[in-house]
């Protein structure tokens, strides 16, 4: 054990003093730190205060308590990338990715690039008169209201922006489980606590008030849910936002990431809680390279995320908002985005229908969205029987914080011909395999 000196008579002031040791770099990753009993002899504070300091903390993530080996530094973080990375065995065809069909997203062929030039300057307004004008067109079509919005590069720009005004480190964040997994990656990144909340077929189940009344924010897939599909249906909603009316400063997030391809209605439209935040970003419809997202929500907490944005980034690139913008309504005068919602819906659906016709295939049926989330009791065994197959999915660890063992297929660019042949292997690949006793 490194010999240190620590200081503070409270518990914030000992945490702040181990805190400065670890901005330092004087302390390190596994290094231990002094017993409860003997910090709080060599300090003269009750034990209990010492005890409260690592436990703030350990909460934020910066400590780990192991058993005999007392507490100590926390382990660095993997890069969220090498956390999140898959490697795909050559010659597999891949249903394991995130992507929808590309053949699906709008072409820019018709844009008239010389009206989409921004001019505005340092000076100019955050959102494009054009970008806002058809946010809150949506916004209205949606039943939400439209008075305070702002535009961020993508979900997790918008997320992080809330939870770092709204939460703090060792904070706990309900969030469905399964969860998507970049989602998790920023709770960890900021040092929040995820509490699951498994999900059914209509959506989160209702958590219990002790488990809402810890936490400081949830977060939410209205439609679509990613991985399972499910929609939050309304009297799920309805039950759900009795709880958060009596907690006014419990902050629900609504990520709507399936937004226009959804063929669901908005369970929490013309319901919503004291505080929240609305958050569609157009990576599906529109296309990931646009890191355009609209976010609507409570006043004073969008303002809050605009003066984050305004002392960093300043603002999402104009030019950027109005092309999203004009791509956005083209799509939806041509009935592209019907077009696309339909494609992805007869894909999930063919392949659903063609599983119901294999005996012993039991996989949910209905929901929406990009992917099919097939609980198994075995995600490896499952996985490498598709392998053997031909095929590569998604097993559902990563998704994962307390839910059973799944895999995920994703249906972005699942061509016709495919169906059958994917649905009699997904099928045997589901099937038990018979066991047989080893001498």
């Amino acid at each position: 054990m490194k010999t240190l000196h620590f200081d503070g008579s409270s518990a914030a002031e000992i945490a702040d003093s181990i805190e400065s040791h670890l901005r330092s770099g004087a302390l390190s990753c596994g290094d231990a730190l002094p017993a409860v009993r003997a910090l709080a002899s060599e300090l003269n504070v009750n034990p209990n205060t010492v005890a409260a300091a690592y436990a703030r903390l350990r909460d934020a993530g910066r400590l780990v308590t192991d058993g005999r080996r007392g507490t100590r530094v926390a382990p660095a973080r993997p890069p969220v990338a090498d956390a999140m990375a898959v490697a795909l065995p050559h010659g597999l065809r891949d249903l394991a990715g995130g992507d929808g069909d590309r053949a699906l997203l709008p072409r820019p062929t018709s844009i008239d690039w010389k009206g989409l030039q921004a001019d505005a300057g340092y000076g100019g307004p955050a959102e494009a008169p054009l970008w806002h004008a058809t946010a809150r067109e949506w916004l209205q079509s949606q039943g939400l209201p439209a008075e305070a919005t702002g535009v961020f590069s993508g979900t997790l720009d918008a997320v992080e922006r809330a939870l770092r005004h709204h939460a703090r480190p060792g904070d706990r964040v309900a969030v469905e489980d399964p969860c998507w997994p970049p989602m998790a990656a920023l709770l960890h990144a900021l040092r929040l606590k995820p509490v699951p909340m498994p999900v059914d077929a209509q959506g989160v189940q209702i958590p219990s008030a002790e488990c809402l009344d810890g936490c400081a924010a949830l977060v939410l897939t209205p439609r679509a849910h990613h991985p399972t599909g499910c929609a939050l249906s309304e009297a799920r909603w309805k039950a759900l936002r009795r709880l958060l009316h009596n907690r006014p400063h419990l902050l629900c997030i609504l990520d709507d990431h399936w937004g226009p391809l959804s063929q669901e209605a908005l369970a929490p439209a013309g319901a919503l809680p004291p505080l929240w935040l609305y958050v569609l970003s157009v990576g599906k419809f529109l296309g990931p390279d646009l890191r355009v997202a609209l976010a609507a929500g409570t006043p004073a907490l969008i303002e809050a995320m605009r003066a984050q944005q305004a002392v960093g980034a300043r603002w999402v690139s104009r030019l950027l908002q109005m092309l999203a913008a004009r791509l956005w309504q083209d799509a939806r005068r041509s009935g592209q985005l019907a077009h696309a919602a339909q494609a992805y819906a007869r894909r999930r659906q063919a392949l659903e229908f063609a599983l119901r016709s294999r005996p012993d295939a039991q996989v949910p049926t209905g929901g929406e969205g990009l992917h099919l989330w097939i609980p198994v009791h075995d995600e490896n065994a499952v996985l490498s029987a598709l392998a053997a197959r031909g095929w590569a999915a998604q097993a559902g660890a990563p998704f994962r914080i307390a839910s059973g063992p799944a895999v995920r297929i994703n249906l972005g660019d699942l061509a016709g011909a495919e169906v059958g042949p994917l649905a009699r292997d997904l099928a045997d690949a589901l099937s038990p395999v018979p066991s047989r006793p080893v001498f």
